[in-house]
């Protein structure tokens, strides 16, 4: 009689054990240069440290009291928050606006999607460098193009407000390639039969938008909207390139403030604990938008 060779479906320990030993670099490079530089800035922001010498006193909370009564911390604080959101609104609406028009069949579709997404491959430092050169008072693209129509130059980068504006605008148009292609897949995993149905029951145009699409997108919302929130909240390259946080500290974000306060101030345990006050920040609004966001998605379901 012969007998049948016997097989298990189910993995023998050992298969599991190197399956899991595949998590391991990833996981000592989380643990390395993520964990424990959170909790080594967490019990630095408690010390007087400048940064480079072996000893430092411990302070207690001063570092977080003297930070909610520095003007020049609640100003970047206040730039933060306008970088992040005001990043995330642009991003949003130019996103969805260029997916929805590069969802539709035409020719050169697909090297008009490469054109919206190549500058998120292009290093923040050089997109930066662009715009500086486009934006400079002498020599400056956009100067030179007005006086050649007989205006006066105008300091875009010397103004605070313009300035502000400007490194919004850079960093939008930089990254809205992300939004536009988590929206276009959204789009596309939208069945259409769906469309279909909207269509034979009249609803066109905005109607079928508003009542179909917006409410099937919601978990491409809730991606991008996340994501570019979290990158315009931490944002440095383009405002250290683009003003150096000037003139004097009114274009300065959190993280150029933190890089000028370290090293320039050797003020290393103030820096971290505006450092853990970003981290509490960017968490924050990631876990009140995610709570929301699934919230509301159950409710829809």
């Amino acid at each position: 009689m012969k007998h049948k060779k016997q097989t298990s479906n189910v993995p023998s320990v050992f298969s599991k054990r190197r399956v899991n030993l595949l998590y391991v670099p990833a996981v000592l490079l989380f643990l390395v240069f993520t964990i424990y530089p959170l909790i080594n800035g967490f019990a630095l922001s408690f010390t007087d440290w400048n940064g480079y010498s072996a000893g430092y006193n411990n302070v207690g909370a001063k570092n977080y009291l003297r930070l909610f009564t520095d003007e020049i911390f609640l100003s970047a604080l206040i730039n933060t928050l306008i970088y992040g959101f005001g990043s995330t609104l642009i991003q949003q609406i130019l996103g969805l606006s260029l997916a929805l028009a590069l969802d539709r069949k035409f020719r050169g579709r697909t090297v008009m999607r490469a054109i919206v997404y190549l500058p998120v491959l292009i290093s923040p430092v050089v997109m930066g460098t662009m715009y500086y050169l486009l934006f400079a008072y002498n020599y400056g693209g956009l100067n030179d193009i007005m006086i050649a129509f007989g205006l006066d130059r105008v300091a875009w980068l010397s103004n605070p407000h313009l300035a502000i504006v400007i490194i919004v605008l850079v960093n939008s148009i930089q990254f809205v390639g992300i939004s536009m292609v988590i929206y276009l897949a959204g789009l596309q995993s939208i069945p259409q039969m769906y469309l279909e149905a909207a269509a034979v029951d009249g609803a066109v145009g905005w109607t079928r938008f508003r009542s179909i699409t917006m409410p099937l997108l919601q978990p491409a919302f809730a991606t991008s909207i996340v994501l570019n929130l979290i990158g315009g909240l931490k944002l440095f390259d383009v405002i250290q390139v683009l003003t150096g946080g000037g003139p004097g500290y009114s274009t300065h974000s959190i993280s150029t403030l933190i890089s000028k306060t370290y090293f320039d101030s050797q003020t290393a345990g103030y820096a971290s604990a505006m450092g853990i006050v970003l981290f509490i920040t960017i968490a924050a609004f990631t876990f009140v938008l995610n709570s929301w966001f699934n919230k509301h998605q159950v409710e829809g379901a």
